[in-house]
């Protein structure tokens, strides 16, 4: 099940179940759609890898299956990947 995670690793803005700027990689890091296109180059700073948009669960199906609430912040800065 995808976890959903609530905010953005780079500059924590907020990403609720519905955002459409929601963008994940195959670990499902999660970033917004700003920090990706403009800090990070369309890479994870996390894995290497790319993005995409994050799919959006119907809302009648968050009761059941609930978005995640611990917030993930990259405590040292967000960095593109491979940068020292």
């Amino acid at each position: 099940m995808l976890e959903l995670r609530p905010n953005c690793e780079c500059c924590d803005r907020d990403l609720p179940p519905e955002s459409e700027e929601a963008m994940i990689c195959t670990f499902e890091c999660t970033f917004c759609a700003s920090c990706v296109s403009t800090v990070l180059g369309g890479v994870c700073p996390n894995c290497g890898g790319g993005f995409t948009p994050r799919p959006i669960r119907p809302a009648a199906l968050l009761g059941k299956y609930p978005p995640a609430t611990r917030r993930v912040l990259k405590a040292e800065g967000c960095k593109p990947a491979g940068a020292a």
